[in-house]
């Protein structure tokens, strides 16, 4: 037995998921091309939607997203911006800066939701690579 035999393997998102967040941050680069920035999020938001079902994926927007505390599921009032194809969750922001409360609250999303990857996006930047941050549990 070599050492590899005894790493016990670990599920990533995978290719599936890899695929899916190259289509979505080049949907974000068509988006940020054509508006640049300066907009609110929930234009960004609706664009990016848009854009994405374009590429023929499934988007829902401001998808609910319970607490359960106590064993109790809570209508918290969380919600997902994006949800593209019931896997991956996106993130928007239209801000100054990305702070490390903005990757907290990914973070808090995936764990909530039991979902492995997101993208943070930040609309509010010269060049949109710049804005773009991938988080994955």
């Amino acid at each position: 037995m070599n050492h590899q035999d005894t790493k016990t393997p670990r599920e990533g998102p995978g290719e599936e998921w890899d695929a899916m967040a190259k289509v979505v941050v080049d949907a974000a680069f068509r988006v940020h091309s054509e508006l640049g920035p300066g907009l609110l999020e929930s234009v960004y938001e609706v664009c990016l939607a848009h854009e994405l079902g374009k590429r023929g994926l499934q988007v829902e927007r401001q998808v609910l997203l319970p607490v359960v505390y106590d064993g109790v599921k809570i209508e918290a009032g969380l919600r997902i911006d994006l949800l593209v194809d019931g896997k991956l969750i996106v993130e928007l922001k239209a801000v100054e800066n990305l702070l490390p409360v903005h990757k907290a609250q990914v973070l808090t999303y995936l764990k909530l939701s039991r979902r492995r990857l997101a993208l943070l996006i930040n609309f509010n930047v010269p060049l949109i690579q710049d804005g773009i941050k991938r988080i994955a549990l």
